[in-house]
């Protein structure tokens, strides 16, 4: 596979900017999975007298209008942010490999069927999809997880069913057909991991995308409900108090435009890493 070979591993690491995003990305991962440990403050704590306190020595991106620790809760925030990210994108990029296989690899009217259901839901503009499930079935992590996951698997279907399309002819397939392969063991074992590369690139892209529109919902109030932190309802906090405290809004704003700009660097590096016309 391209995605492990040396090849490609040596182009990314001379990447730069795409080792600026993996290195922001990893930070972040870090700053998720020990922020118990990295916060000064648990992030529900609320101290009354510090109540909209400016950056300082003890609160070094300032307090909340209720007297939280801005820095602790943007700390918890990354993980709900990521964690949203990256199980919405792990449920899309799943039905969209699965609907992409099937479609490339049987063409015909399994292929006709799937890629009209891929432009009927390509009709709806996907953001205001999710605002009105979730208007539904009520606003929630898990919620926000799956309904973004369900509504963003069109991209990946697209590209996984035109690899199909070109591997199914090459002679190792055709080879797996004459010695009576079955249908499972072709597509999954011979073709779908050579059909990987592109995924990779639109999963890391999505997960940029997918952090945009947690932070939107939160933005609005149908996204991670407080007390729990995340960087959309800071940003509501801060659009509230913003000409007394600019700290809520710039800090958070901050987070999410360099989570974004990683992933996107990232996904790009890999995308250039991967493009055969690249190679000297």
């Amino acid at each position: 596979m391209a995605i492990l070979s040396g090849d490609f591993t040596n182009r990314l690491a001379k990447n730069k900017m795409a080792m600026a995003g993996l290195f922001v990305v990893a930070l972040l991962f870090i700053v998720a999975i020990f922020a118990d440990i990295i916060a000064p403050y648990p992030y529900d704590m609320i101290d009354t007298s510090r109540i909209l306190e400016a950056p300082s020595p003890a609160h070094w991106l300032g307090t909340d209008r209720l007297g939280r620790d801005v820095l602790s809760r943007m700390i918890h925030g990354a993980g709900v942010s990521l964690s949203v990210g990256f199980v919405a994108v792990g449920i899309s990029t799943l039905i969209g490999v699965v609907l992409g296989a099937l479609a490339g690899f049987y063409g015909g009217m399994v292929d006709r069927i799937t890629m009209r259901f891929v432009d009927i839901m390509l009709c709806f503009p996907s953001f205001f999809l999710i605002l009105a499930v979730i208007a539904f079935v009520g606003p929630s992590i898990w919620n926000i997880m799956v309904v973004i996951g369900v509504t963003s698997w069109m991209g990946v279907t697209r590209l996984v069913r035109a690899e199909f399309l070109t591997i199914r002819e090459r002679d190792f397939v055709q080879a797996a057909i004459s010695q009576g392969a079955g249908d499972f063991r072709i597509i999954f074992l011979h073709i779908l991991p050579n059909a990987m590369a592109p995924v990779l690139v639109s999963a890391t892209l999505g997960v940029a995308a997918a952090v945009l529109v947690e932070s939107g919902l939160s933005f609005l109030g149908i996204g991670v409900q407080p007390p729990d932190p995340s960087w959309g309802n800071m940003l509501t906090e801060g659009k509230d108090n913003i000409e007394i405290a600019w700290w809520l809004s710039m800090f958070p704003g901050f987070a999410i435009l360099i989570t974004v700009m990683a992933y996107n660097l990232l996904g790009e590096g890999i995308r250039d890493s991967l493009d055969p016309r690249l190679k000297r």
